[in-house]
């Protein structure tokens, strides 16, 4: 239980950073670069043994986790260009309603028992998610023309935890994480330093000292959500469907306080419904455990 506790943490750190990126004017994109390097050498910190370099594309997940990078990056931009057109509730609901995936996977794929607590809290951390996630009185206000972004947002983001937990399962030996992960974000940040050089050699980059502060800022607790994901979907206290349904809803829970104790965020009476439905979900899904 404690690693998913660290996850839902980790995870509602980087919203509250992400939160002070737009207070602060961080170009989110040369933050993230940065992030995806300390992460990758937070998790080259944390590997427990030795590192050789030319060791590491052997390993049977390497080539999959190049192409995780390379995801991570992609989705991230699409979730920036969502914000942009159509507000930060419709990422928000986007991201985290995308937990359908991996369950769905995890039900079909590893046979996964759906029984009637574990339904009853999927359904219901469906509807609290919705209901938490959006400020506004009259719900998403997203222009039709713009659908397809929250859509690759979405499919996206539930791709990603899919592929996690997929590949923790099939081929990360235990002590393997750190550097699983690391290579994640190595990839990830190739990705990032290449559009970065490119923005260079056109003129278009500008150093700012903010941008590598967030990175860092933000680098280290990035490392972490996956990390601790990766080891709750290994605790065997839930079912993965479990783990992922509780790490969403406890980090829209936990990202709710947070936006009203720091942010002063004012909340409708269908947010703090949402709220109640979380807690509800939560509390089926661990029933569902027992």
């Amino acid at each position: 239980m404690i690693y998913l506790l660290f996850s839902i943490l980790s995870a509602t750190m980087i919203f509250v950073i992400f939160k002070l990126f737009s207070r602060y004017k961080v170009n989110t994109l040369h933050a993230i670069v940065v992030n995806y390097i300390v992460a990758c050498l937070s998790g080259l910190i944390a590997f427990d043994g030795i590192i050789i370099a030319s060791e590491i594309p052997k390993f049977s997940w390497f080539y999959y986790t190049l192409g995780l990078g390379v995801l991570f990056i992609i989705v991230f931009n699409l979730m920036a260009l969502t914000t942009q057109r159509s507000g930060l509730s419709v990422v928000s609901v986007a991201t985290k309603m995308s937990l359908v995936i991996p369950i769905v996977f995890s039900l079909l794929y590893y046979k996964e028992q759906l029984g009637i607590f574990n339904g009853l809290g999927i359904v219901l951390a469906l509807v609290a998610v919705y209901l938490a996630s959006v400020k506004t009185p009259k719900g998403l206000a997203a222009p039709k023309n713009n659908m397809v972004l929250p859509l690759l947002v979405f499919l996206g983001s539930g791709i990603i935890d899919t592929s996690i937990k997929f590949l923790e399962e099939s081929f990360v030996a235990e002590n393997d994480v750190p550097l699983f992960s690391a290579t994640i974000f190595a990839s990830a940040a190739g990705v990032g330093i290449t559009v970065l050089v490119f923005q260079i050699i056109n003129g278009k980059f500008r150093f700012q000292l903010k941008n590598i502060l967030g990175g860092i800022l933000l680098g280290v607790p990035n490392y972490f959500s996956i990390y601790f994901l990766v080891k709750a979907l290994r605790s065997g206290i839930l079912e993965s469907s479990g783990i992922f349904t509780v790490n969403n809803v406890g980090v829209v829970l936990i990202s709710t306080f947070a936006g009203i104790l720091i942010f002063k965020e004012k909340l409708l009476p269908k947010n703090w419904l949402g709220i109640i439905l979380a807690i509800l979900s939560i509390f089926f899904v661990a029933l569902a455990g027992i």
